[in-house]
């Protein structure tokens, strides 16, 4: 079965007023979108064509349709206009051990204190749509951040010099950024990076005296300063598994990830900041998280290769004339991106037309899918999606 799915898009202070409006060819709202999902998450499940959310549809129809509930992906068109807080998602097991303990606790789901609002990791891979996508994701290299801080001058010296200790660790100086008896040396160091600048990190100060702006004084900025400044072009992902510290700055992009609300922040955020369960999660090795090219399959098709078995996501490219055939494994969701595009499946089933920011859920009895017309799409599945010749 095809089923049509789609979505609002959700108002966050740090959304465009531009991007997803100019994806879907429509006038923009004036409001900041942005998120929209696409995906059975009991927080903003996505409406079918007779009015049942997803997550309803499936509890109806979905075990007949070989549906796992929930699905274990979520699938978004993401669009950023100015920073998100600086975050990281723990592994599988951290997971399950914390949300077992806020349970036994007693700790409301719904609690603004929660850490732990499922049992899930929430590994995530975003592919830019936009010429360019800004994040910081990963830590710097110790060397590279010690001469950050020393082009800070006098002011920066609060972070030079716990940089500079022999037995200096990344996790330590976050938590000491993190800690209230921080406080003057953080806003130190902020004013410090404003007023600085460097060849080298000119790009990085910028971003600092950005983020001043829209927080000031916030310890994220101090975080930032340490983070690694990552540049996507149109069709490049960035993979951030678990543990890993990421912020996306600016851009539209699709976003794939595990179904799951888990969320440890470190600033750039009014939100609630558990700095314990942050650095406990926390991956401080340094390096930058992979910079995904797509790879060819076969002629219209191109996968991104993430280290997990929770999620895929091909791109597909359509072209008139040549009709790209896929077999998809499990549960499938197409996101047209650009042009007009036309899903069919069986000759019983009624095919799809898709145009920009449109979806469409492939339920797993339908294992031939036919895309036709012109545009591009990606498909998210729970796993890889094999190919069929045309």
């Amino acid at each position: 079965m095809l089923v049509p799915i789609a979505n609002e898009p959700r108002e966050y202070a740090w959304g465009s007023t531009t991007l997803i409006a100019g994806l879907e060819g429509r006038a923009p709202s004036g409001r900041p979108e942005a998120e929209v999902w696409f995906g059975d998450h009991p927080q903003d499940p996505s409406v079918t064509p007779d009015g049942r959310t997803l997550d309803a549809w499936l509890a109806d129809e979905g075990t007949a349709l070989a549906v796992p509930r929930p699905m274990p992906y979520l699938l978004k068109l993401l669009a950023a206009a100015s920073a998100l807080s600086i975050q990281a998602h723990p592994s599988k097991r951290q997971a399950e051990e914390g949300f077992a303990r806020e349970e036994s606790a007693g700790l409301s789901r719904d609690s603004a204190a929660r850490t732990y609002r499922d049992d899930n990791h929430k590994p995530e891979l975003i592919v830019a749509l936009s010429d360019e996508f800004r994040a910081l994701a990963g830590l710097r290299a110790l060397d590279a951040s010690r001469r950050l801080a020393a082009a800070l001058g006098a002011g920066g010296s609060p972070l030079a010099d716990r940089l500079a200790q022999p037995d200096a660790s990344l996790r330590d100086v976050l938590g000491w950024v993190l800690s209230p008896a921080a406080r003057g040396d953080v806003e130190q160091v902020i004013a410090a990076a404003v007023a600085a600048r460097s060849e080298e990190f000119a790009a990085e100060l910028d971003v600092a005296r950005t983020l001043q702006e829209g927080f000031p004084g916030d310890p994220g900025i101090v975080l930032a300063l340490l983070m690694n400044l990552v540049t996507l072009r149109r069709g490049e992902g960035l993979f951030v598994p678990a543990g890993v510290l990421h912020a996306y700055l600016e851009g539209l992009g699709v976003e794939l990830m595990a179904a799951s609300d888990n969320v440890l922040r470190g600033g750039l955020t009014p939100k609630h900041i558990d700095a314990p369960e942050l650095l406990a999660v926390l991956d401080d090795a340094p390096g930058i998280p992979p910079t995904i090219r797509p790879r060819r399959v076969m002629e219209g098709i191109e996968r991104y290769d993430v280290p997990i078995a929770d999620f895929a996501l091909d791109r597909v490219s359509v072209v008139p004339g040549r009709d790209v055939v896929l077999a998809p494994a499990g549960p499938t969701i197409l996101l047209a991106t650009a042009g007009t595009v036309s899903v069919s499946a069986g000759a019983e089933t009624p095919p799809v037309r898709l145009a920009p920011g449109q979806a469409v859920l492939a339920t797993p009895d339908e294992s031939r899918l036919a895309l036709s017309g012109e545009g591009e799409v990606f498909v998210a599945t729970p796993g890889r999606t094999p190919t069929l010749p045309a």
